[in-house]
């Protein structure tokens, strides 16, 4: 059993509200950097918990899935009707509830209030966009609202701060809520949708005009011609952005992270310890942490496409396309989330009810670019595509950037094509989705989200990154070789004591298998590393070629223009960057991602054979590229 309250006297109140409810913007606003993101005890389905600013003593707010009702059908659903009803996993339900009513869908938003109520707990609501009523002619009656429905209901517009500090002190007096009797019967769904038609009517009555503004957008954004036409734009400036906006961040970064080194090396001792902490902890990790800048601008614009209403319209446009794969829209919901990383993405597809859907959407989710692998594609891109404009503003580092993630897209498409016809054969389930109005979301807002994701890069560059980059130091330095003659120069020295190590040896191993691709032993340990994060692969480098600045310009020009100071050979010829980035393409590189499938398949058939069948794929586009790349005749 594990209790809803995780520290010993603290009140836990639910918040529960349909999908793009404002429920989120809600929570953001009232716990600030209070939260934290973690998964339902024995399940995968990610949750928010946060502490509420100034509603007084110790109480916690819980952002639950967006829901619907209380009669579950996905996975989330369940979940959440778990944690309410306070069964299953979970052996008490909420202090409170408070129910956010969408006042843009008000009749939908109160068909879920009337399931809540008759879970008989302390409830209260919140009306968001309240302003939107106005804004389209309607007078909503709170008072009658708050007395038709049996509870008090506060309007607030979230992203504004407008009710906030009421809302605060509603929250604050929760035991005082009305607890509605249970009646003996629940209302069916029917019933429930014509006692919220009721409610509206009584309280809103019918004056609220069509959303003109959302309707003449989209317009153009839905038209068959120029709304993908218009999503390909958009990419295109994201893609842009990340190199353009991320370059004067990144050298600060770096400036920052390289001062570090400096003064560690000064004050600690010269040999083994200062190689460590030097090389091993300060370059090892701000190798990857020179790239948060970029992570930081990739999941801003994200958020804010998000928060404008926007992404749910390419999910829309997409669906022609997800049914030529044999998927449904909804499961480009899933694919989209992988941008960010396969774990959440795969997560996500606990809202697809066909199970053939779902396990063909898992199987192709590592496919969709996530950020880990971006540290990798701005070293190789930054160092061996020339930062000139191509199309007026385009510049060629966006554009080969945009290309690797319309590759990876293209690429889960046809293999889910593939699946659906082959080992997942099954009909298409109908795909519904809602389009939210456009709104304008505050600053505020989608900061705090990026904040939080940004929070998660850094923590795990101070756990998981900094473990693989100490533990890839010693792997690179143990056993040590005899001194060598003193007329050997340091870099060869260097380069003796790297291939007689322990992490040389293995990489030299792994030679016959990937010398198709172009690959070195250096890169063979530094792929090695990349299987724990994909990430560890760039401060794996910059250990191996002894970068000495985290700016990245220094690694991007030795794997540029470095050579085996043994052989004269280049450390990276072209063909082999270029076979590098189609294998980051396609590689399930990630451990994580294999540990979710385990959990989500109950089993390790499924996540073999992802790894397999991704590894094949990965090995045959680099060696296919890299013979292309030669045929050419670019580089050695």
């Amino acid at each position: 059993m594990t209790p809803v309250a995780a520290e010993r006297g603290a009140s836990v109140v639910a918040l529960v509200g349909t999908p793009n409810s404002g429920k989120t913007t809600l929570f953001n606003a009232l716990t600030g950097l209070r939260q934290k993101v973690a998964n339902y005890p024995g399940v995968t389905v990610e949750k928010k918990e946060g502490w509420v600013s100034g509603a007084g003593g110790d109480l916690r707010l819980i952002d639950l899935p967006g829901l619907y009702g209380i009669d579950a059908h996905t996975p989330e659903e369940t979940v959440a009707e778990d944690l309410l009803r306070g069964r299953g996993r979970y052996d008490q339900a909420p202090s409170a509830l408070l129910v956010v009513l969408d006042g843009s869908a008000l009749e939908r938003s109160l068909a879920l209030l009337r399931s809540i109520l008759d879970l008989g707990l302390p409830t209260a609501a919140v009306l968001t966009m309240a302003d939107e009523i106005k804004a389209r002619g309607g007078r909503l009656d709170i008072d009658a609202l708050s007395r038709e429905v049996g509870v008090r209901v506060v309007p607030v517009v979230g992203h504004r701060g407008i009710g906030l500090d009421e809302l605060r002190r509603l929250l604050a007096d929760w035991p005082a809520w009305p607890r509605p009797h249970a009646p003996a019967r629940a209302f069916t769904s029917a019933e429930r949708y014509a006692w919220s038609a009721k409610v509206v009517e009584r309280t809103l009555g019918s004056n609220l005009r069509e959303d003109g503004f959302s309707r003449r957008v989209d317009r153009w954004v839905l038209h068959p011609v120029a709304g993908p036409v218009l999503f390909l734009a958009v990419m295109t400036v994201f893609f842009q952005s990340i190199f353009t906006w991320a370059k004067p961040l990144q050298e600060a970064l770096g400036g920052w992270v390289d001062g570090i080194g400096r003064l560690a090396a000064s004050a600690v001792p010269a040999g083994i310890l200062q190689g460590l902490v030097v090389n091993g902890v300060i370059h090892g990790v701000g190798a990857v942490v020179a790239f948060l800048p970029q992570i930081m601008i990739l999941f801003f614009l994200l958020f804010l496409l998000e928060d404008i209403g926007y992404l749910a319209r390419a999910a829309f446009l997409m669906d022609r396309i997800m049914g030529w794969a044999g998927l449904q829209g909804r499961c480009f919901v899933a694919l989209l989330s992988s941008y960010a990383c396969a774990v959440p993405g795969i997560m996500s597809t606990r809202g697809i009810p066909s199970p053939e859907d779902r396990l063909a959407t898992m199987l192709v989710s590592p496919f969709m670019t996530c950020s880990a692998r971006l540290p990798v594609y701005a070293l190789l891109i930054g160092a061996f595509v020339p930062d000139r404009a191509v199309l007026g503003p385009l510049r060629a580092p966006g554009l080969a950037l945009l290309g690797l993630y319309l590759l990876g897209s293209f690429s889960a498409l046809a293999a889910a094509w593939l699946f659906r016809r082959t080992l997942l054969a099954g009909d298409i389930t109908p795909f519904y989705i809602e389009l939210p109005p456009y709104r304008f979301p505050t600053l505020r807002s989608v900061v705090l989200a990026m904040l939080d994701r940004a929070k998660l890069f850094v923590r795990r560059a101070g756990t998981v990154i900094l473990g693989v980059s100490v533990l890839t130091w010693v792997l690179l330095n143990v056993p040590r070789l005899p001194s060598e003659p003193a007329a050997a120069s340091a870099a060869v020295q260097a380069d003796r004591q790297m291939r007689h190590s322990l992490a040389g040896r293995i990489g030299i191993l792994l030679e016959p298998v990937f010398s198709p691709l172009g690959f070195d032993w250096r890169i063979n340990v530094a792929l090695l590393g990349s299987f724990v994060a994909r990430e560890v692969a760039v401060s794996t480098l910059g250990q191996i070629y002894a970068v000495s600045e985290e700016d990245g310009e220094e690694l991007k020009k030795i794997v540029r223009e470095g050579k085996d100071p043994q052989t004269g050979r280049p450390f990276m010829p072209l063909p082999a960057a270029l076979a590098l980035l189609a294998f980051f393409v396609y590689a399930l590189q990630c451990v994580s991602t294999l540990a979710v499938l385990r959990r989500e398949t109950n089993g390790w058939k499924w996540p073999a054979f992802a790894f397999g069948y991704m590894f094949a794929c990965a090995w045959t586009a680099g060696a296919l590229t890299h013979w292309a790349a030669k045929s050419m005749g670019w580089g050695g």
